[in-house]
């Protein structure tokens, strides 16, 4: 293969050029190329490490691990909170961050070399702890308190030793007032142009401090945001009850021990200890990732899940990435969290903005994302351009029958939701709109054209061979719901129209006995990542047509030993597109995994899956989304290491234990 130089967008790097179509169809030969790659990047460290996220489901702390201070500090879990009205295809109102940065300043620190501290999670949990030469510091945001409450304390190295909280506000301090409650003496701040307000409440001993400077009064604080100033003293009085009287470090230490409780048991068996420890700090990502804000006139948003922590640009509920994440959260055993997003997906508005895109069909479930407020934002603003993905709504009823199918529940099906009871709701307003959306293909159907899984603009769109499979594994999935709440009619026109699908399917897409990612031709998605979650999902049974699946996956491979989502076709430098596509895939490295566990190439699969984690345990058992394949200015760094957004949620934490558990299943019926 040729290798061509590109000066072009600040990047200077070597680019692999597109090969002819020359297939490589030994697996063994990618299995030694696999083993040799793992070599080279078993206990490999990134470049730089990711920030660390602490969360609650009411907001969120981020830390850089190379200073140990904190850099953002989130009023909401989300990064947009509603529409902008002065730009209805922007990416909204962005929620309030307040603090720049927030880091312990001490005569030890300042003379420490730059990037000295340790920064970790502690116990795989959202605690994070920081060591340096000037102590230990702890970051936490507890599940114990249902408010956007940080906590912070710092132990000194030395008894006495002098230092102290400095921090860097986002915004110009409005006012000050000082609150007496509970016998604690706590600081109420407003800033300028921001709806919310801050209460600092001291949990550790008062001193004289630079009152410039308020947080260098003590070593430990609790700082809490506020949709309402009036609601200080209430919120001091919830933070008295849940502290307990107890000590910084005996909470972060309760913390954590609340957390094991939490969670649940896992039901495999794990092939490493760096297997077991990315498996419970993504259960803890999936956890930080889920709203817990109640539902409020104008805010419907209890339950959604984002698809990456900050500071990831994706830090925003997307349908499909959380459906990747509820199922996960169900198939792990975590039924609260997985029903919370269920409802979610039933209970957020206002939806149905698209209805001229959707053959006037009404709708719940968004086309693309949702705001933080739960409404529906069916833009993919990169390129202020909107979306419309059909494969959504047949991904929430696979998240509906998965449900049901490990927790079944006739009381949740008749749930009081938006738009009504939960199970008809499902079935008029994303069932129906569904299949108001197919298209005749020969006597059979497929799904019309859309923009799909790897969000195609609008005016690009195709039809997608991943859109059908997902309505057809949505229609199926929708049968035995259909079943479980009486509904015989439902249930025979599900099957029916899924069998249509089918065929449809087998008709359009398979063609020349190889599956082609759209029915329009062209180079960029006749081979095309998708292919192989469609293959997991039971769509494609044939043996041969998986293997040639997978023998073409060569023309996706990248530098950095992975895959890339489809062969670009973008041109010009200056669209995000044309660098994104150049990238490595995690969702794509998972989906291949898996397909080669089901072909018998476990040897194979489990070298895949043994980069990602050794790569993952090297950068705090986070998950990103990608992985450099070509260095640029907007995923720099090293080839191989991790970039896009990060941490990622559904189609990081979720997909690695949906791919765990899958192998465990995998191995269970041999």
């Amino acid at each position: 293969m040729k290798c061509i130089n590109l000066y072009r967008d600040g990047c200077d790097q070597r680019v692999v050029a597109e090969s002819p179509r020359v297939v490589d169809t030994g697996w063994a030969m990618r299995l030694i190329h696999w083993l040799a790659l793992c070599a080279v990047v078993l206990g490999s460290v990134p470049a730089a490490a990711s920030h660390l996220v602490t969360g609650n489901g009411f907001g969120f702390g981020v830390v850089d691990p190379q200073s140990a201070a904190l850099t953002q500090f989130y009023a909401h879990p989300y990064s947009f909170m509603r529409p902008s009205a002065m730009n209805p295809l922007g990416e909204g109102v962005e929620t309030t961050n307040f603090i720049q940065r927030l880091s312990w300043s001490s005569a030890a620190q300042a003379s420490a070399p730059a990037g000295s501290a340790a920064v970790d999670y502690e116990q795989d949990s959202h605690v994070i702890r920081a060591r340096n030469e000037a102590g230990l510091g702890s970051f936490l945001m507890p599940f114990g308190m249902n408010r956007p409450a940080l906590i912070v304390a710092w132990e000194p190295a030395a008894e006495g030793a002098s230092g102290g909280w400095s921090v860097e506000w986002s915004h110009p301090v409005a006012s000050r007032r000082t609150l007496h409650v509970i016998g604690v003496e706590a600081v109420l701040l407003q800033f300028q142009g921001v709806p919310e307000s801050l209460l600092l409440v001291p949990i550790g001993r008062l001193r004289a401090a630079d009152p410039k400077q308020i947080l260098s009064a003590s070593n430990a604080w609790a700082v809490i945001s506020l949709d309402d100033a009036n609601d200080a003293q209430q919120a001091a009085r919830e933070l008295h009850a849940w502290r307990a009287g107890l000590t910084p470090h005996a909470l972060m230490q309760r913390e954590i021990a609340e957390l094991d409780r939490w969670r649940v048991t896992p039901a495999v068996h794990f092939a490493s200890e760096a297997e077991r420890h990315l498996w419970r700090q993504s259960e803890v990502m999936l956890r930080m990732a889920q709203s817990r804000e109640p539902n409020l006139p104008g805010r419907y948003g209890n339950g959604l899940i984002v698809a990456c922590l900050p500071d990831g640009v994706y830090f925003t509920p997307w349908v499909r990435d959380m459906a990747y994440a509820t199922v996960a959260l169900a198939r792990m055993g975590h039924r609260a969290e997985a029903r919370a997003a269920l409802l979610a997906y039933f209970n957020a508005r206002p939806t149905g903005k698209m209805r001229a895109e959707t053959n006037g069909a009404d709708y719940q479930v968004s086309v693309v994302r949702y705001f933080g407020n739960g409404e529906e934002e069916p833009f993919f603003t990169e390129e202020g351009a909107t979306n419309i993905e059909f494969d959504d709504w047949g991904l929430v009823l696979w998240v509906l029958g998965e449900y049901e199918r490990l927790y079944p529940d006739a009381v949740l099906l008749n749930k009081p939701t938006f738009r009504g009871p939960l199970y008809p709701s499902a079935r008029e307003f994303i069932v129906k709109p569904l299949l108001a959306n197919l298209e005749a293909y020969g006597p059979a159907k497929i799904v019309a054209a859309d923009t799909s899984i790897w969000e195609e603009h609008q005016k690009d769109k195709k039809h997608f061979a991943w859109s059908t499979a997902l309505a057809i594994v949505g229609l199926q999935n929708f049968a035995r719901v259909a079943q479980l709440a009486g509904d015989e009619p439902g249930k025979s026109e599900a099957l029916e129209q899924a069998l249509l699908l089918q065929r449809g399917f087998d008709a359009a897409f398979i063609r020349d006995g190889q599956l082609h990612g759209t029915l329009e031709p062209g180079e960029k998605n006749d081979i095309d990542g998708a292919l192989l979650a469609i293959i997991n999902f039971g769509i494609v049974h044939d043996p041969m047509l998986m293997r040639g699946t997978v023998d073409r996956m060569e023309l996706l491979k990248v530098a950095s030993g992975g895959y890339k989502r489809v062969r670009g076709n973008y041109t010009d430098p200056a669209i995000f597109e044309y660098w994104y596509e150049k990238e490595e895939f995690l969702f794509v490295d998972f989906s291949l995994a898996e397909v080669d566990r089901r072909l018998g190439h476990s040897a194979q699969a489990d070298a895949m899956l043994g980069r990602i984690v050794q790569k993952s345990a090297a950068d705090h058992n986070i998950l990103p989304e990608m992985y450099v394949a070509v260095p640029c200015k907007l995923f720099p760094g090293q080839i191989g290491d991790p970039t896009g957004a990060l941490p990622m949620v559904g189609y990081g934490a979720g997909e690695y234990i949906l791919h765990v558990l899958e192998r465990e299943n995998l191995i269970a019926r041999r």
